[in-house]
């Protein structure tokens, strides 16, 4: 049986992997109001997905312009080793996670939240190669495979929108925190995985509102989502 387009080998072995595998990422013509987000945010050990660990998913699900707090989602994770200094960064020590299930028990839950109606939900992040390059370690290291996703970037969302306005962005500009600001969103604590991903779900909103009334007509996925599929 040939592979569908979408898909790379090796195939995942049979599982939640397998299943989201299954289901094709949805048509980049397809009107944002009906396509199905998830807003994603990861804390780490670290930045280097081969060496560093995951410690948390924050999810939140994003649909016809509206952020659907009722279906957030904090996913902890115990690490194999210790979180070490990293802890002062997003306050998740290791008496926290002593009782958290391994990444092999928690991989699933992420997964299958990402099977949407027909397709593969979008993933959304500020800064999304982070979770992408974390979220496809994670799958090799348990499946021996992974899948690619299609993604909207927040952060490469503003630096679209400003660029249009200034040839050059200071250091920082890029910033959520700073991107929130500049949309008029209030402040939230940062480097809290559900939390994150709330604020980057309100951020994408306020930045589609902006993009529609620059164009003038309803948004679709194309007008968002980075080229081609990430893994």
């Amino acid at each position: 049986m040939p592979r569908l387009p979408w898909r790379r080998d090796p195939a995942p072995p049979p599982g939640p992997l397998a299943e989201l595998d299954d289901v094709p990422p949805p048509s980049r013509s397809t009107l944002l109001s009906g396509v199905e987000i998830l807003a994603l945010d990861v804390e780490t050990t670290g930045l280097r997905p081969r060496r560093d660990e995951l410690l948390s998913f924050g999810l939140v699900p994003v649909l016809a312009g509206e952020v659907l707090l009722g279906g957030t989602r904090h996913l902890a994770v115990r690490p194999r080793g210790d979180v070490g200094g990293s802890a002062v960064v997003h306050g998740l020590t290791d008496d926290l996670l002593t009782d958290a299930p391994p990444l092999a028990q928690v991989l699933p839950e992420v997964l299958r939240a990402f099977v949407g109606p027909g397709y593969r939900r979008v993933l959304l992040a500020h800064f999304a190669q982070v979770e992408t390059s974390f979220l496809a370690s994670s799958c090799l290291e348990v499946y021996g495979a992974s899948v690619p996703f299609q993604v909207v970037d927040t952060l490469e969302l503003e630096r679209r929108l400003m660029r249009a306005q200034h040839h050059e962005l200071p250091q920082g500009t890029l910033r959520l925190d700073a991107c929130r600001r500049r949309h008029g969103l209030p402040r939230y604590a940062a480097h809290r995985a559900t939390t994150d991903a709330v604020a980057c779900a309100e951020l994408f909103l306020a930045q589609c509102a902006e993009l529609e009334s620059r164009r003038g007509r309803p948004l679709v996925l194309d007008d968002v989502a980075e080229r081609g599929l990430a893994r």
